[in-house]
């Protein structure tokens, strides 16, 4: 994700990079390496954490001496705003959370802002991340069930393409549509007003569906790719598997979320 994000940038922003496994960072073009870490905060004045959650913690620890006067962007799952500020103190942070369309440019991102965040912190991310996609706003107490929504849908989509792959080549249109309704009705039931419902529903399957359509991989393929172990798209997925609706899937994409969440 965070190769994806700097691809898509490194038009607009001057970008610096630091991976610790240096093969990941041999095929990039336009984008400045850093040696260190400490490098890669000398040089930035926004900086982007595209790390697991597992890793997460250390890596507050090893930034925290260098980021007082520059904004944060955590693309990690389940961290919130303030677990993060807890650690590094009065930071400015921006929560964002891209889909998997970031991989071919159509993402849809929802971001959240932290306590100690400005207006044109807000209006920068949005800059950054409407290079890869659609985004939107959301306060930190619906990053949850955004992530059942947008972060998790492509999965659901999949599966149901998986499952019904017939009548998604008789009549795709179709298919779509309705599955968008049905989506859009899950979101409104965790939450969500109309518009936003609507607006995370619509992008994310019409982004999912261009992604099928771009790569040309198996809707199972892409399915797995979205799909962590122990994850919230497979919490809803097994829900779908015992023939559950949509709606209590994404309800308990939600639980999961929770329970996985750290603030």
């Amino acid at each position: 994700m965070g190769s994806a994000i700097a691809e898509r940038i490194k038009s607009e922003y001057e970008v610096f990079v630091f991976e610790k496994d240096a093969a990941k960072t041999n095929d990039l073009t336009g984008i400045r390496i850093a040696s260190s870490i400490t490098q890669l905060l000398d040089q930035s004045q926004v900086i982007i954490l595209a790390i697991k959650p597992q890793d997460f913690e250390a890596a507050l620890a090893e930034i925290k001496d260098g980021v007082q006067d520059k904004l944060v962007i955590s693309i990690a799952a389940g961290i919130t705003t303030g677990y993060i500020e807890k650690i590094l103190g009065q930071i400015r942070v921006v929560r964002a959370m891209p889909n998997l369309g970031a991989k071919i440019g159509k993402s849809v991102t929802c971001l959240t802002k932290g306590q100690f965040a400005t207006k044109q912190d807000m209006d920068l991310a949005r800059n950054i991340f409407s290079s890869v996609g659609v985004v939107d706003e959301f306060k930190e107490d619906m990053m949850n069930a955004a992530t059942a929504i947008s972060g998790s849908g492509p999965g659901y989509y999949f599966h149901a393409i998986s499952q019904q792959p017939e009548e998604y080549k008789a009549d795709e249109k179709k298919f779509h549509k309705e599955f968008i309704a049905s989506l859009t009705e899950a979101a409104r039931s965790v939450g969500f007003d109309n518009k936003a419902a609507n607006f995370l529903a619509s992008w994310t399957i019409v982004y999912s569906d261009l992604l099928l359509k771009q790569t040309k991989l198996p809707a199972e393929e892409l399915a797995r790719q979205v799909t962590s172990k122990g994850g919230t798209t497979e919490a809803a997925l097994e829900i779908l598997h015992k023939g559950g609706s949509l709606v209590d899937a994404v309800k308990a994409a939600v639980d999961r979320a929770k329970q996985l969440s750290r603030g």
